[in-house]
C-alpha cells in the first residue's frame, strides 16, 4: 500500500497489489494516509515463497484486473 501511495502522490499511475489475508489493513492504510480510493487488486495469501508456477498463475489471474486498474488511474 504504501509503495503505491508514494507513486500515485508522485503522478506515477500505481495499483497496489494487497493479498486477501492484509486488505482490511490495506484499507486502513490508504485511508490513513489520505487516498481511500487508490486502486487496488487482491491476490491470493501467501504469494511470497509460493515458486515461480504459483506466481505465473496469479499475475495470469489479476493481469486484466490489474491493467484495467491502471488504465482509470
Amino acid at each position: 500500500m504504501r509503495d503505491g501511495i508514494n507513486m500515485a502522490r508522485r503522478d506515477i499511475p500505481a495499483v497496489a497489489l494487497v493479498t486477501d489475508e492484509f486488505w482490511a489493513q490495506g484499507e486502513f492504510i490508504a485511508v490513513s494516509f489520505g487516498m481511500p480510493d487508490i486502486p487496488r487488486v487482491e491476490l491470493p495469501h501467501p504469494v511470497a515463497g509460493t515458486g515461480t508456477d504459483n506466481h505465473r498463475l496469479v499475475a495470469e489471474k489479476i493481469a486484466a484486473e490489474l491493467v484495467a486498474a491502471l488504465e482509470g488511474s
